[in-house]
C-alpha cells in the first residue's frame, strides 16, 4: 500500500503539491476559528438546582427542601453522584451524570422530577436549575466602583439592569452574577401605635402594599365601529404614590399608607458583599457556555465594557478587570508558539549540520507546518478545542515531526548520488521512488510504535482521561500527518529540488564522520567489556527505579497563572457587616505587598450565585505583577500580612483551585473527608486530624471546614399553652 502511495504521488506531482497548498491555506483559515480554552471540558454533565428558602435555618432547609430534592434525583438514568449544600435560606443540589449523557436531556429529566416534588416543598419555595456552564466557566471578574458621588444602590442598579442584560445578550455568555452594593427595595415600616388607634391590622397593610404598582388588562370595548383595548396602568416609579396608597376606607374617609407607616427606599437584606482595592464595590462574575471560545468571548466582553463605560455617569468605573482567564490562555499560547519556533529553528540547524544541503533541510522542515495545520483541521472537524493539553501534545511532537522526512530525504540524496555515478543512470523518478520505499518499513514501524505508546491515554477513566486524551489526540494526529507527508509531499519535493542542477551529495561531512568514529570506538570498547556494560546498565536501572519512587507526585504541574485566590474564613456566627469590614482591612493589607497590582473580594453569596457560602467566607482575587522575588517568598509575605486578622487563609490560584474543587468538591490540593452520623463526633475527629497533620513537613494553609453551629435564637412552641390563648 505504501509503495502504491509513493508511486502515485510521484506520478501526480502537481496534484500532491496543490493538495498540500490547499491544506495549508485551509489550515491557516481554520486556525483562528478553532475555539481556545484553558483546559478540555473536564466537567461531567451536571445540573445545579438552586432553591431560595428565605428565613429558614440550615436545619429546616436540609429537612424540608434539600432532602426531598435529593431523594427525587437519586435513581434517575445516568446519575453518577448527587451532592448538596444547605445554608441559611439556600439549598444547592448538584446532580452529576455520566460522561455520555446529553446535558439537555439531563436537564429535561431533572425538570420532570422537580415538577413531581414541587407540592412536597414549603410554600413560596421554587427550585430552579442553574445555567449550562462548568466550574471552569468563570472567565472574568469585573469590579464596578464609585468615587463617592454615586451611591452603592445606584451602582448596583447599573450592574443589575444595564450591564448584566448587555453581557447576557452576547453569544457564549451563560450567566452574569453581580455581588455587592445595595439592591433597592420599597420599605414599609408600620407605626404600631397609629395602627392600634385606627384599628388597622398588618394584613390590611400587606394587602395594600401588594396591590400597589401593578398593570392589569380590561379586555376591549367596541365604540362607534372601532375597537379599543382597556389597560389599567398602575405601574409607577414615584415612592409618593406608594405612600398615598389607600389601606382602607372608613366612614367615607380613606386611610392612606403613609398615615400608618413610614415609606421609603431601603437596601434589601443581603448575604454577600464585595470590595475592590480596599473600598466597597460591585463585583460582576461572567460565566461562559461550555462550547464558547474563551479568548474571543473575553475580547467581545471587553469591547462591550468600553462601550458601557462611555454611557456611565461621572465617578463610576466599570472596566476594572480583576480576573481574566484569557490572559493565562494567551500567555500559554505565546509560550508554546515561542517553543515551536525555537524548536523548529533548532531542528533546521541540526538538519543542515547533518545534511549540509539547504534544499534537503527545507524539504524536511515542510513536515512541521503541514502536520500542525492538519491537526488543527482535525480539531475543527471533531469539535475539539485548542487548550493547554493539546498545545503540550504539539510541543512534545515538534521534534519528531521531521523524523520520517529526514530519513526519506537522506536516503534519496544517497541514492541520487549513486545513480549519478553509474554509466547508465536510471530515471530520477524511479530512483526517488525506490529510495523512498527502501526506508518505508522502518519509518512505518517506528511511527506505529510511537502511536501505540500513547494509546493507553485513551483508556484513562474519569477526569484523567478527559484531561490527557486531547494531548494524545494532538500528538498522534500530528505524527500520522507527518507520516503521510513523508509518503506524498517529501518524494515530490525531492524530485523538484534534488533531482537536477543541485550540488552533488558528497557523503558525510566532518560532524557526521566524527560522530561515526566516536560511535565505532564506543561500540568496540563495549563489545570487549560486555559483562561490565550489562552489569552497569542493570545497576543504573535499579537506581533509576528507586529514584522514581522518591520523585514528588502531582496530578498536574504547578501553573504560574499570575493571579492568586485567597480563601478567608472567619468563625461562623460573624455578621456580614463585620466580615465585610475585616475584608476591607485584608484588602488594604494585601495592597502593601509590592507584587500586588489589584485586589478584589467577594464575601458571602450573591443573589444568583450557586455557591452556598456563608457570610464568614470571603474569596479574594489578587492580581500580581512580575517580580524578582521568588514566588514562595511572595506567598509567605502575603500570609504574614494577613496573620494579624482573626481568620484562616488558604492561598491558591484560580484555575488550580477550580481543578481541586472539581476533583473533591473542596478547593484544596489534598482533602481528608470523614463520614458519619454524629456531627459532634465528626468535628472532634476533624480537629484531632488537623493537629496531627499540622506537624507534617510541607503542609501549609491547613484548615478544617467551618461547620460549627451558628448562634441561634430558638423559639420552641408549647402547644398546650398556645391552645389556651387560641394561638396556632
Amino acid at each position: 500500500m505504501f509503495k502504491l502511495i509513493v508511486t502515485k504521488s510521484l506520478h501526480n506531482r502537481l496534484f500532491v503539491l496543490a493538495a498540500a497548498v490547499i491544506l495549508i491555506v485551509f489550515g491557516l483559515f481554520t486556525l483562528p476559528r478553532v475555539p481556545i480554552d484553558v483546559f478540555p471540558d473536564l466537567n461531567r454533565p451536571t445540573v445545579n438546582i438552586l432553591t431560595e428558602a428565605e428565613g429558614l435555618a440550615p436545619q429546616e432547609v436540609e429537612q424540608l427542601v434539600t432532602f426531598p430534592i435529593e431523594t427525587a434525583m437519586n435513581g434517575m438514568p445516568g446519575v453518577i453522584r448527587v451532592r448538596s449544600v444547605s445554608g441559611i435560606g439556600l439549598s444547592v443540589v448538584y446532580v452529576e451524570f455520566d460522561w455520555s449523557t446529553d446535558i439537555y436531556r439531563a436537564r429535561q429529566v431533572v425538570s420532570e422530577r422537580i415538577a413531581l416534588i414541587r407540592e412536597q416543598l414549603p410554600a413560596n419555595v421554587n427550585p430552579q436549575m442553574g445555567p449550562v456552564t462548568s466550574i471552569m466557566g468563570e472567565i472574568m471578574l469585573i469590579a464596578m466602583t464609585s468615587d463617592g458621588r454615586v451611591s452603592p444602590m445606584e451602582v448596583r442598579e447599573l450592574a443589575d439592569f444595564v450591564l448584566r442584560p448587555q453581557l447576557l445578550a452576547l453569544p457564549g455568555v451563560a450567566q452574569v452574577i453581580p455581588i455587592g452594593g445595595e439592591v433597592r427595595q420599597y420599605r414599609v415600616t408600620p407605626n404600631v401605635a397609629t395602627m392600634q388607634a385606627l384599628n388597622i391590622t398588618h394584613d390590611q397593610i400587606e394587602q395594600a402594599a401588594s396591590r400597589f404598582g401593578t398593570n392589569t388588562g380590561g379586555g376591549f370595548v367596541d365604540q362607534h365601529g372601532r375597537e379599543y383595548l382597556i389597560r389599567n396602568v398602575g405601574l409607577t416609579k414615584r415612592i409618593e404614590d406608594l405612600a398615598n396608597t389607600v389601606v382602607i376606607v372608613r366612614n367615607g374617609q380613606p386611610i392612606l399608607l403613609k398615615q400608618v407607616a413610614n415609606v421609603d427606599f431601603a437596601p434589601r437584606v443581603k448575604r454577600g458583599d464585595a470590595g475592590y482595592n480596599g473600598k466597597p464595590a460591585v463585583i460582576v462574575s461572567v460565566q461562559k457556555q461550555p462550547s464558547a471560545d474563551t479568548v474571543s468571548l473575553t475580547r467581545t466582553i471587553e469591547k462591550a465594557l468600553n462601550d458601557f463605560q462611555r454611557t456611565l455617569p461621572e465617578g463610576i468605573s466599570a472596566n476594572n478587570v480583576q480576573f481574566r482567564q484569557a490572559t493565562f490562555i494567551e500567555t500559554s499560547i505565546r509560550n508554546v508558539q515561542r517553543v515551536l519556533l525555537e524548536a523548529a529553528l533548532v531542528v533546521a540547524i541540526v538538519l543542515f549540520v547533518f545534511l549540509t544541503n539547504a534544499r534537503a533541510t527545507v524539504i524536511s522542515l515542510t513536515a512541521i507546518p503541514i502536520s500542525i495545520l492538519t491537526t488543527v483541521v482535525v480539531f475543527s472537524l471533531f469539535g475539539l478545542t485548542i487548550n493547554t493539553m493539546t498545545l503540550g501534545g504539539l510541543a512534545i511532537a515538534i521534534g519528531e515531526l521531521v523524523d520520517d522526512a529526514v530519513v526519506d530525504v537522506e536516503n534519496i540524496l544517497r541514492r541520487l548520488k549513486e545513480n549519478r555515478e553509474l554509466d547508465q543512470p536510471r530515471p530520477v523518478l524511479g530512483v526517488i521512488a525506490t529510495a523512498s520505499q527502501e526506508v518505508r518499513s522502518g519509518i512505518v514501524y517506528a511511527t506505529m510504535v510511537i502511536v501505540l505508546v500513547f494509546i493507553p491515554l485513551f483508556a484513562l477513566p474519569g477526569i484523567e482521561g478527559r484531561l490527557f486524551a486531547p494531548l494524545g489526540v494532538a500528538y498522534i494526529v500530528s505524527i500520522l500527518a507527518s507520516l503521510l507527508t513523508s509518503l506524498t509531499v517529501t518524494p515530490v519535493l525531492s524530485y523538484y529540488l534534488l533531482s537536477g542542477g543541485v550540488r552533488e551529495h558528497r557523503g558525510d561531512n566532518f560532524v557526521v564522520r566524527s560522530l561515526k568514529r566516536g560511535n565505532r570506538a564506543l561500540l568496540t570498547w563495549a563489545f570487549e567489556r560486555r559483562g561490565f556494560v550489562l552489569g552497569a546498565v542493570a545497576i543504573m536501572l535499579v537506581i533509576a527505579g528507586c529514584a522514581a519512587t522518591l520523585l514528588p507526585r502531582s496530578f498536574l504541574p504547578p501553573f504560574n497563572e499570575g493571579t492568586l485566590v485567597l480563601s478567608l474564613q472567619y468563625n461562623p456566627g460573624i455578621s456580614l457587616a463585620e466580615s465585610h469590614r475585616l475584608g476591607l482591612l485584608a484588602e488594604q493589607l494585601l495592597a502593601k505587598v509590592p507584587e500586588v497590582k489589584s485586589v478584589g473580594r467577594r464575601t458571602g453569596r450573591a443573589e444568583l450565585d450557586e455557591h452556598a457560602e456563608g457570610v464568614h467566607f470571603s474569596e479574594v482575587d489578587v492580581d500580581l505583577v512580575r517580580s524578582k522575588r521568588p514566588k514562595p517568598e511572595v506567598l509567605a509575605d502575603i500570609r504574614e500580612s494577613l496573620s494579624a486578622l482573626p481568620l484562616s487563609v488558604a492561598v491558591g490560584q484560580p484555575i488550580s483551585h477550580r481543578l481541586d474543587h472539581l476533583q473533591s468538591g473542596v478547593r484544596a490540593q489534598i482533602v481528608l473527608k470523614i463520614f458519619g452520623d454524629d456531627l459532634d463526633t465528626l468535628r472532634r475527629l476533624a480537629d484531632t486530624a488537623r493537629q496531627q497533620l499540622s506537624s507534617v513537613p510541607g503542609v501549609v494553609d491547613l484548615q478544617v471546614e467551618k461547620q460549627v453551629l451558628l448562634p441561634q435564637l430558638r423559639i420552641q412552641v408549647d402547644y398546650e399553652r398556645a391552645a389556651l390563648y387560641g394561638l396556632t
